[in-house]
């Protein structure tokens, strides 16, 4: 049988955080690939849309020294991270707001067109209360992110309220309502929703914890990812789970007889393939 796969579907790297290191780390623990996503960086301040090419350079860079550092697979996401929007409301007003995000939307899409990412993401919407008014914002934003996914069929990666099947059902309807194939809508830091009542078809990617893995597993089905949402930030080692617990997780699932070999291959080689390698 092939190598075992170890994949996490979020981490971040930062400029001045572990970055490069870090993933040296997840390679030694046993990890073979990962989805790299991208964050506002204090590096570059977000005032206009322009501004998004800059800061996903970033990302486009700490990809690339890590895939020379570890020679991983490493897919890269970049999309307009949805709370910027109620800070640039603020500053500037909703109507100015909305078009800055959907700028960088189109840039996050150019660089899927040039091969430079193969998701968009993490977009969506706050994942507190907001006014309504940010939230159908929001969801104008998320609609414009998930038609250039399906213009050119790359999964989003989702960042929104902590998960109900209402929420995956939202997720799902909005996708249905621009054509894109609710399979690749991914939410991150999904509850072990898993079955297709639960997820209305959404993908789902769990905190690699556990108690979630037993849950997911339970329902009788593995179509689901891993996750740590590894923020690499050096005031917070480990937050929001060290870069190291997919890999011990997964060493954990086949020790302790919780999945064979045969469902952590569909988890972190099947199903991250079928989304990413389009």
């Amino acid at each position: 049988m092939d190598p075992l796969p170890v994949y996490d579907n979020h981490v971040h790297m930062s400029p001045s955080g572990r970055n490069v290191e870090a993933l040296a780390e997840y390679k030694a623990a046993g990890g073979t690939a990962l989805t790299l996503v991208t964050l506002p960086y204090p590096e570059v301040h977000i005032g206009v849309g322009g501004d998004f090419a800059r800061s996903y350079e970033i990302t486009f860079n700490l990809a690339h020294r890590a895939r020379e550092a570890t020679g991983m697979e490493i897919n890269v996401a970049v999309g307009p991270y949805p709370v910027l929007l109620i800070a640039l409301a603020e500053r500037y007003g909703l109507e100015k707001a909305e078009s800055i995000m959907m700028e960088g939307m189109e840039a996050a899409g150019k660089a899927v067109e040039e091969g430079r990412a193969v998701a968009i993401g993490e977009i969506g919407r706050p994942h507190f209360d907001c006014p309504a008014e940010i939230w159908n914002s929001s969801n104008r934003i998320l609609a414009r992110g998930m038609e250039i996914a399906k213009e050119n069929d790359v999964p989003v990666i989702i960042h929104c309220e902590s998960g109900t099947t209402e929420t995956n059902r939202s997720l799902s309807e909005i996708a249905r309502s621009v054509g894109l194939d609710s399979g690749l809508v991914v939410k991150h830091s999904s509850p072990p929703f898993v079955t297709e009542e639960e997820t209305h078809g959404v993908m789902p990617s769990i905190p690699a914890s556990k108690t979630n893995i037993k849950e997911a597993l339970s329902k009788g089905t593995d179509r689901f990812m891993l996750e740590t949402d590894y923020i690499d930030d050096p005031s917070k080692p480990g937050a929001v789970m060290s870069i190291a617990t997919v890999p011990n997780k997964v060493k954990w699932m086949l020790a302790s007889g919780t999945a064979d070999e045969e469902t952590v291959f569909r988890i972190c080689r099947d199903i991250p393939d079928s989304l990413y390698r389009r």
